[in-house]
């Protein structure tokens, strides 16, 4: 595929480069992170084929796999398999402390009239970009990943045409300012940085790379390449954008939301230093998930062969052809016949604590103990029952906090752009040091009425501003009428 970079001014970036970045996104960089979905997800790729988890059990638990019949299994050796996804569950339970409620985004600007309307336009943009569904795809993909960028898309001319001013802007239904200016998060398997060689942190450009398809059937052409599908490359710098579909140039125009500056802000779920990408929740878990489905399918397998019995006869013709079962009479001349029974159930003390310590691994690993996910399997204590929840899961909610930070940072950064972007296009003016939102996140743990308005009393008494003490609560302060 060529590309013709030659309005992409404010970068060094050619053809040849771009295209081996692709390359190497989707040679080396996407199959980790389609790896890491799959263990999260653990859908099979077709009905009736293999589960990605099934994927880590050892050889003698996978059987043979024949790639010729949907992926279906021919070795029955492997028929006591099973998968249990503990990843899955702790990932959404992070998420649900995250952000229980909707996040308050609150102006720092100087004014008390200026930082009301900064907070209702932002509200409307966020409302129409999704809301906390948007935030919560932005979560999961981060979390699952390890990063995830968010996009701004603002067509300046359209939005000036649909909102001259900021009251417009208020009154326009969310699906309608949403074709002017959203926010998207985007699909680390799709999303390409190109990062400045001197500074990993600063983007030179981005790419979106993927392949949709075009149709219902699966025609392919005589090499095996399918015809019901395209792939689609978009690439934005802060002066530039086009958009290719299969190798042709298709629409393409200047950044006007944002010049200067690529409209992609980036989050890490949480940092690692000197590299673009985070750290996510899913790979620590996959080696423990690993050893809990083994152990699992090794006790389904021996609970199988040991909870029914099995019967030795000798001396005794065609045992083989009777039925055993309550009042049923053997006879035979034999006087050295014989039937011995074996097998049953019978416990297995070090399995099952084996088991049990590779979820408290999980545990500590995710920070996340079942009680969060509402198991209470254990006493918690004579203390109320908000503290006692907060002693128990003071990892998580420590981990909770320390996420908060750069999710926050991201939401903040986003704010700024859009708020830019509506400076640009004429709907509200706004100077770069008006653009600065602080986030408020809801409480992981709900408190009760009582410790809520303590808390807010005091908060007064130190002079922190009630707006933000009212936002806490869930109030709106009172707007002065115009």
């Amino acid at each position: 595929m060529a590309f013709n970079l030659a309005p992409f001014t404010d970068t060094t970036l050619s053809s040849e480069a771009l295209e081996l970045i692709l390359a190497e996104h989707e040679r080396d960089i996407a199959p980790r992170l389609r790896w890491l979905w799959g263990y999260f997800r653990n859908e099979p790729s077709r009905p009736g084929g293999e589960l990605p988890q099934a994927t880590g059990l050892p050889p003698r638990l996978r059987g043979a796999w024949d790639p010729w019949s949907d992926d279906r299994m021919v070795d029955a050796a492997a028929s006591e398999v099973v998968i249990e996804n503990d990843i899955a569950w702790r990932l959404y339970t992070m998420i649900d402390f995250m952000l229980p409620e909707p996040v308050v985004l609150l102006s720092t600007a100087g004014e008390a009239s200026q930082r009301r309307q900064i907070e209702a336009a932002l509200d409307a943009v966020w409302e129409a970009s999704g809301g906390m569904s948007l935030l919560h795809d932005a979560l999961l993909l981060g979390h699952v990943y390890g990063h995830v960028d968010l996009l701004l898309r603002c067509d300046v001319e359209r939005l000036t045409a649909l909102a001259p001013d900021l009251d417009a802007l208020l009154e326009l239904p969310g699906e309608v300012l949403a074709e002017a200016i959203r926010v998207e998060a985007i699909d680390p398997t799709r999303g390409v940085p190109v990062v400045d060689a001197a500074d990993y942190r600063r983007l030179e450009a981005y790419a979106i790379d993927f392949t949709r398809r075009t149709s219902d059937t699966d025609e392919r052409d005589r090499h095996g390449n399918s015809l019901a599908s395209e792939r689609v490359t978009e690439i934005l710098s802060g002066a530039w954008r086009q958009v290719y579909v299969d190798g042709e140039l298709v629409d393409e125009g200047p950044n006007r939301a944002s010049p200067g500056r690529v409209p992609v802000v980036h989050i890490q779920n949480i940092p690692q230093p000197l590299c673009y990408a985070g750290i996510g929740e899913v790979e620590p878990l996959v080696p423990l998930q690993d050893q809990l489905n083994t152990r699992l399918s090794d006790r389904a397998a021996r609970v199988t062969m040991q909870s029914f019995k099995m019967y030795l006869a000798k001396g005794i013709e065609g045992f083989d052809q009777v039925r055993v079962g309550p009042g049923r009479i053997l006879s035979t001349d034999n006087p050295d016949a014989e039937v011995q029974a074996f097998g049953g159930d019978a416990d297995s003390p070090s399995e099952t604590l084996h088991v049990e310590d590779i979820r408290e691994a999980m545990d500590k690993t995710s920070g996340v103990p079942p009680v969060a996910a509402g198991v209470v399997r254990a006493k918690i204590g004579n203390l109320s029952s908000g503290n006692a929840l907060r002693v128990t899961l003071l990892g998580l909610l420590s981990k909770t906090r320390r996420k908060r930070v750069g999710y926050g940072n991201g939401i903040s950064r986003m704010s700024a752009l859009i708020l830019e972007a509506l400076d640009r296009a004429g709907t509200f003016a706004t100077e770069p040091k008006e653009r600065a939102v602080s986030v408020h996140w809801p409480d992981a743990i709900e408190l009760d009425q009582d410790e809520r308005l303590l808390n807010a009393q005091r908060k007064n008494e130190l002079g922190i501003n009630p707006e933000r003490v009212l936002a806490e609560l869930g109030y709106e302060a009172d707007r002065p009428s115009a």
